[in-house]
């Protein structure tokens, strides 16, 4: 039995017009996690750091939770950001002051290409503290990093200290050995 012309444009118009409501509320749903996501306040001091585990440029693997006891400085930074690269050689500096405390420096690189980047870099600037490989960015994700170079000082507990947009100073390696010593 054919169907009448008019049943089927009415099916026509009810099956376009689902998709057009399940289409607008795809688009609620998303809108609106997009807005809880914007709304979630970024990491600050007093805040527990969130744990990760992460490749080393050496093909180890650490886990910031593995860290408990020291005062941990993550760096979150890329090789192709200037302010990063001034950065660096002060880092390592005060890396060698304090590498024999309970101290640790965990350079998280956001580099795209991860070790084909990074390695060049490390050998040019002499670096000897641990880098870590993010090419996915999950750490500057779970940190709510936005800028570069951003760093968190860590204490022995796991808790934020200090949130560091910019480049570090002495200022916040002061702060670290007041960490390190109580």
């Amino acid at each position: 039995m054919p169907v009448e012309p008019e049943e089927a444009w009415q099916a026509r118009d009810i099956i376009i017009a689902l998709i057009a409501f399940a289409v607008i509320i795809a688009v609620a749903v998303g809108g609106f996690f997009i807005y809880q996501a914007e709304k979630t306040p970024p990491l600050m001091e007093g805040d527990m750091a969130p744990d990760f585990t992460l490749q080393t440029l050496d093909g180890g693997q650490i886990s910031l939770s593995d860290l408990r006891g020291k005062v941990v400085l993550v760096n979150i930074w890329a090789t192709w950001c200037n302010p990063c690269r001034e950065e660096m050689p002060y880092m390592e500096r005060q890396y060698q002051n304090l590498k024999d405390q309970p101290f640790e420096i965990l350079a998280v690189s956001q580099d795209r290409l991860g070790e084909t980047e990074v390695e060049p870099f490390v050998k040019e600037y002499g670096l000897t503290f641990p880098i870590l490989l993010d090419p996915d960015k999950n750490v500057g994700g779970l940190f709510q990093s936005s800028k570069f170079p951003e760093s968190f000082i860590i204490d022995k507990d796991g808790v934020i200290v200090e949130r560091v947009v910019g480049q570090l100073g002495p200022s916040n390696f002061q702060l670290i050995q007041h960490l390190v010593d109580n």
